[in-house]
């Protein structure tokens, strides 16, 4: 990991620079899988199946019989663990529920707000290396307490054409509707438009790498919305001399494992900590699994030391981590400072693998610094809120005149009227009004 001491204002921008490819780089390609889909279908969705993930499929659905298949084969501990993870999961998003807003705003003049379900959703579940059934949780959770009608799940298959039971698991525990074997820009574009088999959804949830994070974005100029521009993981650390540097070395490798074009950061007070920090890492990561994936990730990543909280702080606020992690005795200036970030743990003992996966906080988060303008996936993101009003004869008498005053400066007549045709059937004295 680069050393950095100390680094002025200006070059923030450079400093904590994310080791992404650019829009224009990609946008090409998804736009031809998608022109490809829109004319095409099954038949293209079929055709990158077999060019990106290297199967050729009869069917894309998981049948219920390969569900039950699958069931079968995930351990007893681990289906207990799921489903603890998702007693934690489901509690936090429940208490989520808002009550109606009902106000009279002026006599005669009723108003108020309800949360309806988004009908249909989409939810892409990364593949690849590491199957990320928790993601099904944090996704499926949310729509089924929700009310959404159906929940379509996308997610590539492996080489055998399958995915992993425990995809499949926790998809049947949380209410999916239907299930489908395919991953990529084509699932996302699949989801958007509709094939024969991939039904069309007004919603698409769940991360992806870089290629996945641009076909959504391109989604919404369909008329498709979606979570947030959610990419490679990220997180930042920030701790001070009295912090625990293995703890430390072991949450930054958690996230550099993810892949290749993760970025993890340790922003620091104390150099000696940054040392320890850097020592624990290279003696971590020999043990790890995942060491080629997680060592590339790490090139990528930064140990920054900087003079004072209030210096730190502010840079980290210029980043917007997704996953901020605060180790320091002076937690509360960090806590109440922070603006921009996705999840905040807290503590020597709150790991960051802990809202990945049973704390019942949601993982499914803003990266590359859309955090400063997005929200991590909560129970609203699958509810939309529709107002209401009910306007009786008073009512309108109350706010008739203000509608019509400012309908005419407006110079929109018709709106005016709108209003004048109903006061001259309440009050007579009001029929010469045009």
């Amino acid at each position: 990991m680069q050393i950095i001491d100390n680094p002025n204002k200006e070059s923030w921008s450079q400093v904590l620079k994310r080791p992404t490819q650019t829009i224009d780089d990609m946008e090409s390609t998804v736009s031809t899988i998608f022109n490809d889909v829109v004319k095409n279908g099954d038949t293209a969705i079929n055709k990158y199946t077999a060019r990106f993930d290297g199967i050729d499929l009869q069917s894309h659905i998981v049948t219920e019989a390969a569900v039950q298949k699958a069931l079968e084969s995930v351990p007893e501990k681990l289906q207990n663990a799921i489903k603890k993870a998702k007693q934690n999961i489901e509690a936090f998003h429940l208490a989520q529920r808002t009550s109606k807003v009902d106000i009279e705003t002026t006599n005669g003049v009723q108003c108020w707000q309800e949360k309806r379900p988004i009908e249909k959703i989409g939810l892409y579940i990364p593949g690849g290396t590491a199957p990320l059934f928790s993601t099904v949780l944090m996704l499926a959770i949310p729509a089924q307490i929700a009310g959404c009608k159906e929940i379509v799940l996308c997610s590539p298959p492996n080489k055998a054409g399958e995915l992993a039971p425990e995809i499949l698991f926790a998809a049947q525990l949380c209410g999916v509707t239907k299930i489908i074997k395919v991953g990529g820009i084509q699932a996302i574009a699949g989801l958007t438009f509709g094939t024969e088999t991939i039904p069309q959804v007004y919603k698409i949830f769940g991360p992806g790498n870089q290629f996945v994070t641009v076909a959504k974005q391109l989604a919404t100029k369909f008329g498709v919305a979606i979570d947030m521009p959610a990419g490679p993981s990220e997180l930042l650390v920030v701790a001070d001399d009295g912090a625990n540097a293995s703890y430390i070395a072991s949450d930054l490798l958690s996230q550099a494992e993810h892949g290749a074009d993760s970025q993890v950061i340790l922003v620091s007070t104390s150099k000696k900590l940054i040392n320890l920090v850097s020592e624990e890492i290279e003696r971590q990561i020999k043990a790890l699994p995942r060491q080629a994936i997680a060592k590339k990730a790490i090139a990528n990543s930064k140990l920054i030391y900087m003079e004072n909280d209030g210096s730190a702080l502010d840079l980290i606020n210029e980043y917007g981590p997704e996953h901020f992690i605060i180790c320091t005795k002076n937690e509360e200036f960090y806590i109440n400072g922070i603006a921009n970030a996705g999840s905040v743990f807290i503590g020597d003992y709150t790991p960051e693998s802990a809202g990945d996966y049973a704390s019942g906080t949601n993982h499914t988060l803003p990266t590359n610094g859309f955090s400063k303008a997005y929200s991590g996936v909560n129970l609203d993101s699958f509810l939309k809120s529709m107002t209401f009003q009910k306007i009786s004869k008073e009512g309108l008498l109350n706010i008739g005149e203000t509608i019509e005053l400012m309908a005419e400066a407006e110079g929109l007549q018709a709106h005016k009227n709108a209003v004048s045709i109903r006061l001259k059937d309440i009050i007579p004295a009001k029929a010469g009004i045009s």
